[in-house]
């Protein structure tokens, strides 16, 4: 495990001077202007993640999985999909946690029109009409698709760059929902209750700790059947 995180860029951190002074304890070097995580810290942390996961599988807990940053959007989508959970790779609409009752209501909005498009309710429309609700179905899936399947608060979100992902991690924080976050040396580990040190640029940095992830959830869930 620690050969591949090696392998994958896993222990590449920022530069010192944009280091937060809590993921110290995270850093076992520098090399080349770059700080380098400490990988067994990392794997422990890892660890923990893991183990809360399985659990949460194990309870077939819903998990939301955020990720804006653009190399991050596809791979989180792609993690999404693979366990059937909602994601939000777009911006983040602030109150999706914190009020989402009227996330909901949006969403129910969404799929009411969606479902007028399909089953041709909207030829009574003129083409002016039509064109309007077709510009805003495409606005709301554009933020709004990630979310459709989730009916109820999470009980865990996963997010790659707790800063990049600020919003949603302190909404998290508001109405306690856990979260587990890939982090750099620029994030404080205080702002997830699973932090994992490492690095949250590299796409195989992301994909790894997301495989490490959608792996956890599987195992738990299978020892449901």
């Amino acid at each position: 495990m620690m050969q591949e995180m090696i392998k994958l860029g896993m222990h590449l951190g920022y530069s010192r001077s944009r280091r937060n002074s809590k993921m110290k304890p995270f850093i076992f070097t520098a090399k080349n202007n770059a700080e380098i995580f400490d990988l067994e810290k990392t794997k422990g942390k890892m660890d923990l993640a893991k183990e809360f996961v399985k659990n949460l599988a194990q309870e077939k807990k819903i998990i939301l999985f955020v990720a804006t940053k653009y190399e991050a959007r596809p791979l989180i989508e792609n993690a999404a999909r693979e366990l059937n959970m909602p994601f939000v790779k777009e911006r983040w609409l602030g109150g999706t946690l914190t009020n989402f009752k009227e996330i909901k209501s949006r969403i129910d909005h969404l799929s009411d029109l969606e479902q007028k498009r399909d089953s041709g309710a909207l030829e009574k429309y003129t083409k002016k009409e039509r064109l309007h609700i077709e510009r805003e179905i495409a606005k709301l899936e554009k933020y709004l698709q990630g979310l459709k399947d989730c009916k109820n608060l999470p009980s865990a979100l996963v997010a790659i760059d707790s800063n990049e992902e600020k919003i949603a991690v302190a909404e998290a924080r508001d109405t306690g929902v856990p979260v587990i976050a890939l982090m750099n040396n620029d994030c404080n580990p205080e702002d997830a209750d699973y932090p994992v040190p490492g690095n949250d640029s590299a796409i195989s940095s992301i994909k790894y700790f997301l495989e490490e992830i959608i792996k956890a959830y599987k195992e738990g869930y299978v020892g449901t059947n």
